[in-house]
This record gives structure tokens, C-alpha cells and sequence, in this order.
């Protein structure tokens, strides 16, 4: 069994034929799916389909490129879902930038204050983050050590930084998906032997990052299978075991 803790099944490029993309997940061993929360458009499908299928979960948060949008209150509002199990995807995202610095300094303050606001939103309802870090790992350290709470969380589409490794003693865990599997994901895979294997879980990030062999099509849950072959291979592990090793992480981090 696997579960995929980051596949965005609210995205519409599902709405033709989300029965067929679980089905074919479910012959695949993939059985649990967690979609973490964006924006308030895509908050409310996820809800809907957690409702629809029982294998389903998900996480309220807002992205940092909807940053601006930021509306806590929304966010309250399905945090008490009993299908939520997490808050996210949240973070710092500095890789699109606005061009003058005076516009630079407002948008990863305004980045900063919300994913703040999502990390104390996390510790008052005591559950994990789902962290969202591009090109701006050592501000996104320096806030989850300062700031998250004992419930911890994971680092969604583990960047390769050696310095978030750090936060694997505050109950972080990194996600793996199929840049994995990517020829030039050299970086990953020489930093991939140094994470805890008690702190791996497996990932897509569907419809993203679809990994070999089959980049270029839409991704989906099923193609945990191409991760998690890629990661016991690293790991000198049977696949069989690794599946059970992040299934168990994932169990333990997100209570499902």
C-alpha cells in the first residue's frame, strides 16, 4: 500500500475522468491520497471530492502565489473537516519575483506574513504543515524553527538543501516525487541517502513533476510506483519495503 501525501486531484485536468485516475491508483497500491489546499477555488473541489471518495483527504492552505488573497478565516472554516488532517501547501516561493527591489521587499513580506499565519494556524489546531519552499530555503528554516509547533510537518517536493535537513529533528518530513527519476536530479540523489528513512514519504504532485518513463504526460497518483522503485533502489531497500516504510511515515505525520 502507498499513500500519495501531495497530488492535486482537485486540478481540472481530472474533471473528465477522476474515477478512472483513482481506479487506476487503487490497481497500482496506491490507496490514500492527501490534496493539499492552494487557493479558496480549489479548497472547496478538494473538499468535495474528500466527501465523494473514502480514500481521499485533504489540507487548507494558501499558496504563496495566492498570497495576496490570504483570508484565515476561510481558512477556519474547513480546518474542522474531519477529513482535514493538515494545513498547506504553505511557504515562501521566491523563484517568480517582482522586477524592482522596493516591489521584491513587499512580496516576501507579504509571503512571510502569511506563511507565519498558516504555521501558528497549524499549532493552534495541532496539526502537520505542508511546506512549499522554492529558492528560499533559508528564510523558510528560519521561520519553521522560530515558529512550528511539535506536530511538524513535511517538505513538499524536497528541494535537495542540506540545510532543511536540520528540521528532521522537529518532526519534518521530506517528499519525494518523481524529480527523483529525473536525469539531471543529480543533487537529490546524492542528498537522498542522508534523509532519516523514517522521515521519507512518497509523493506526485500530480498533474506535476511527472516522472520517468513518463515525462511530458499528465501525472497521477498511479506513478507513485515509478517513485517509490527509484527510492528503494537508492536505498537498497525491496520495493515492497519502502512502500510500507513511507505508508507507515505518512500514517504516523498525517494520523490517516
Amino acid at each position: 500500500m502507498i499513500i500519495d501525501t501531495h497530488c492535486h486531484l482537485d486540478d481540472t485536468r481530472y474533471n473528465d475522468d477522476l474515477d478512472e485516475v483513482i481506479h487506476r491508483a487503487e490497481e497500482n497500491s496506491v490507496e490514500k491520497f492527501i490534496i493539499p489546499g492552494a487557493d479558496p477555488e480549489s479548497l472547496e473541489r478538494a473538499v468535495w471530492i474528500a466527501e465523494k471518495y473514502d480514500s481521499v483527504y485533504f489540507a487548507v492552505g494558501v499558496h504563496p502565489y495566492d498570497a495576496q488573497n490570504y483570508d484565515r478565516t476561510f481558512l477556519e472554516k474547513y480546518v474542522i473537516h474531519p477529513k482535514c488532517v493538515a494545513i498547506g501547501e504553505c511557504g515562501l516561493d521566491y523563484f517568480r519575483l517582482p522586477e524592482s527591489e522596493e516591489e521584491i521587499t513587499a512580496e516576501k513580506k507579504r509571503q512571510k506574513e502569511v506563511f507565519i499565519d498558516q504555521i501558528l494556524l497549524a499549532k493552534e489546531q495541532k496539526k502537520p504543515l505542508i511546506v512549499h519552499i522554492r529558492d528560499a530555503s533559508a528564510d523558510s528554516l528560519e521561520l519553521l524553527q522560530k515558529y512550528a509547533g511539535e506536530e511538524g510537518g513535511v517538505l513538499h517536493c524536497y528541494n535537495a538543501d542540506e540545510s532543511l535537513l536540520k528540521l528532521a529533528d522537529r518532526n519534518f518530513y521530506y517528499g519525494i516525487g518523481g524529480v527523483l527519476t529525473f536525469k539531471n536530479a543529480r543533487k537529490l540523489i546524492n542528498v537522498y541517502p542522508k534523509i532519516p528513512q523514517e522521515k521519507l514519504l512518497i509523493e506526485t504532485d500530480a498533474p506535476y513533476l511527472t516522472p520517468h518513463p513518463h515525462r511530458g504526460e499528465r501525472n497521477e497518483p498511479s506513478y507513485c510506483t515509478f517513485v517509490a522503485e527509484k527510492m528503494s533502489e537508492l536505498s537498497g531497500l525491496p520495493r515492497e519495503k519502502m512502500e510500507t516504510l513511507t505508508t507507515e511515515n505518512a500514517a504516523r505525520l498525517f494520523g490517516i
